[in-house]
């Protein structure tokens, strides 16, 4: 623990924390959203608690068929279904179990249990608190260290404006692009999704524009 990982060390701890948080959650691995969870708890311990009551998919489409037949009038007992003569076929039925089955489950679509990330985020602040105390290198900092001094700004009022800033810009980003450099850079990537892969190409390439903005023309 007394220098950093090689790159290729980190590629590979990434590769095998996205793919575990996937098989254990079947849920894609994402920070922004698992934080802005954990800080409206109440309000996602509501919504979990009203996605219990239509956990079953079969008893939520039974509910919703009695619902709407008692809303306009029709027995609950008849079939909604048109019925076909005898002597034809009737493939409808079987329509509805192939695309029934083909469909996601709905408890795949929901996000990851409150608890599950909340013990993400608390597991990525121990796991640095410990590789910087296993290496040598904690010590609490104010400020972001003389290149961001030299670079940017030194003076300490103007630096927490930036950061504050910063930090609000970060959060717009993230809710704008529906996910952080974790959701579509290391899962939505992983998973070949178009989306995740428009967007980290479109903020690696704002970061490395920037970058360069700020190195070479600044």
């Amino acid at each position: 623990m007394s220098t950093y990982w090689p790159w290729w060390a980190g590629a590979i701890g990434l590769a095998l924390v996205t793919i575990n948080h996937t098989l254990i959650t079947d849920r894609s691995l994402g920070v922004s959203a698992a934080w802005d969870r954990v800080l409206h708890w109440r309000r996602e311990r509501e919504l979990e608690r009203m996605d219990e009551e239509f956990a079953d998919d079969q008893a939520l489409a039974e509910a919703l068929a009695a619902a709407t037949a008692e809303h306009f009038g029709t027995g609950t007992g008849a079939s909604t279904v048109p019925q076909a003569p005898h002597e034809t076929s009737q493939p409808l039925e079987a329509d509805t179990e192939s695309a029934a089955s083909e469909r996601p489950a709905a408890t795949s679509l929901r996000p990851a249990p409150l608890v599950t990330q909340a013990a993400l985020l608390m597991s990525i602040f121990l796991g640095g608190f410990i590789a910087a105390v296993a290496s040598g290198r904690f010590h609490l900092r104010y400020d972001m260290g003389p290149g961001f001094r030299d670079l940017v700004t030194a003076d300490s009022t103007t630096m927490i404006a930036l950061l504050f800033v910063g930090g609000v810009l970060v959060g717009f980003g993230t809710r704008l692009a529906g996910g952080c450099s974790s959701g579509h850079g290391l899962s939505g990537c992983g998973r070949l999704r178009p989306v995740s892969l428009v967007a980290t190409a479109v903020f690696f390439g704002t970061a490395v524009a920037v970058s360069f903005l700020l190195w070479k023309v600044i």
